[in-house]
């Protein structure tokens, strides 16, 4: 009976774990929305994409709304958003995206994180060449003829169209289409679940058991990264 409460303890501490990574990305995005276009959501399309996606994640009102008031105080500072490539144990490539109010001490833990998993890190290019940069959109499928929607929005952009593990409707636009999309879907009421930008890989690698639980492990170190907000692979 001990053990299983331990595991039970251990899934427990790992779901709070991602919860707390996603309010702290979903935080700094919220910042960087409030910096660039004011603290009202009527007015920042970008700070009501932050809010939708902190909804998405059950990230509590509160919190959002104290994001939102951080943001404005004059001892924020200024997130940068910066991306590292470099490969994974095996060939495997890895983009990571991160938001920074402190360069140097970023490019070094990232490094360290390459290291210690036995991986590389890069020259800008040298991944990014194996991702898509896209849009990608999750609303509530409620009752959505897929067919009749495609239809409706492949003149703002849309590429790909589908559902997720959760029975979401997902689409996909090129990344220079992300704003008119985004614009299309609120002014037809749509219930996001998500929006955001992802990076697609257009070719993957397949490893055996072990060895991808290697290249996994370097993924999940620089996730706990505290500067980090994404990490993309190119793992099958």
């Amino acid at each position: 009976m001990g053990r299983i409460f331990e595991v039970r303890k251990s899934t427990m501490f790992a779901r709070w774990d991602r919860m707390a990574k996603a309010f702290t990305r979903i935080g700094k995005e919220i910042a960087i929305a409030v910096k660039s276009g004011g603290p009202d959501p009527n007015t920042n399309p970008a700070l009501r994409r932050c809010m939708a996606n902190a909804k998405g994640v059950n990230m509590p009102k509160d919190r959002v709304e104290a994001a939102i008031k951080r943001a404005q105080g004059k001892d924020m500072g200024n997130y940068e958003e910066l991306v590292y490539e470099g490969y994974a144990p095996h060939g495997v490539a890895v983009l990571v995206e991160t938001a920074t109010d402190n360069p140097t001490r970023t490019v070094a833990n990232v490094r360290m994180h390459f290291r210690k998993g036995e991986g590389s890190l890069g020259n800008s290019g040298s991944v990014a060449f194996l991702f898509n940069h896209m849009g990608e959109f999750k609303i509530k499928n409620e009752g959505i003829d897929l067919e009749e929607l495609e239809l409706e929005l492949i003149d703002f952009g849309l590429e790909e169209i589908g559902e997720d593990s959760e029975g979401n409707v997902v689409l996909r636009t090129p990344y220079d289409s992300f704003g008119a999309m985004s614009k299309a879907l609120e002014d037809k009421g749509v219930n996001l679940v998500s929006a955001e930008l992802t990076r697609i890989p257009t070719t993957t690698v397949e490893l055996e058991e072990e060895s991808a639980k290697e290249v996994l492990e370097l993924v999940d170190r620089l996730e706990q990264d505290e500067d980090v907000q994404k990490v993309y692979h190119n793992l099958k």
